[in-house]
């Protein structure tokens, strides 16, 4: 078969051949829409270069090219000497992946979660617009605080430096409760994809300078008008669909807003 023409089958068997684009990425994209079917799911390793060569009827270095991209997209970790994995927010060197926030003396150590709602409601249109929300569908709305725990004497003690409000499409996220995020031990976004089958896989944040209003003052432990940096983030699973919307509120006293470019 030409190289330039391969004849693959994506998630459930439906033959797809991506045109007008280099080979590689023909292979990016049908393996992509694995990862999007669920045919390797977070965590898993993935077929060998080799397998994926013949199952795609390419050349192991095209196969290479394309996995070598998808691990620069965070889709795909590679493990020297034993293989390529679908990245997963449980592990502890992804897990904070979507979070800047570092304090300024120390390395980053992990936040005390304290939940303070969540419910079901219909979205502010702002909202709705940003997670493509037909007209009638609800949202979930889950606000949380974020506490810096190892700095403080006692858990009781410990500061609040991050207020979150989070927006998730109802449709995806059936049965979640603030139960059940309490009860979980690992991060959020690690129950968003083992539990509900919705991985982040990438992120947008907007972010500036703002005053506490009283309640959310009130909330961090703070005096009406303390300067905040407001974070917002829409985040994206496979195929480009944000599912999540969420505001942060950070208390940059103690805290920096940590970012690597290039």
């Amino acid at each position: 078969m030409p190289q330039n023409a391969p004849a693959a089958h994506a998630a459930g068997g439906a033959e797809t051949t991506p045109a007008f684009s280099p080979l590689y990425r023909q292979i990016k994209t049908l393996l992509t829409t694995s990862l999007q079917g669920g045919e390797w799911k977070p965590g898993e390793m993935i077929p060998s270069e080799t397998e994926l060569a013949a199952r795609f009827r390419v050349s192991q270095g095209t196969v290479r090219k394309a996995i070598d991209e998808l691990a620069t997209d965070n889709l795909l970790v590679r493990r020297q000497g034993r293989g390529t994995f679908v990245a997963t927010h449980s592990e502890e060197r992804t897990q904070y992946r979507f979070l800047r926030l570092m304090p300024d003396d120390g390395p980053r150590a992990g936040l005390q979660r304290r939940f303070l709602d969540c419910r079901r409601m219909r979205a502010p249109a702002e909202i709705a617009r940003a997670l493509e929300l037909k007209g009638g569908e609800t949202a979930v709305q889950v606000r949380r605080l974020l506490l810096d725990a190892a700095s403080a004497p006692s858990p009781e003690a410990a500061r609040a430096v991050v207020l979150d409000d989070i927006w998730l499409p109802t449709a995806l996220f059936k049965g979640l409760s603030a139960e059940r995020l309490s009860m979980y031990r690992g991060p959020m976004y690690a129950l968003f994809e083992a539990e509900f089958g919705v991985p982040m896989v990438r992120a947008e944040e907007k972010i500036r300078a703002v005053a506490a209003a009283a309640e959310e003052a009130q909330l961090l432990g703070l005096a009406p008008g303390a300067p905040l940096l407001e974070v917002d983030r829409l985040s994206f699973t496979y195929g480009d669909r944000p599912v999540e919307w969420r505001r942060g509120l950070y208390n940059t006293a103690a805290h920096h807003y940590r970012n690597e470019l290039g």
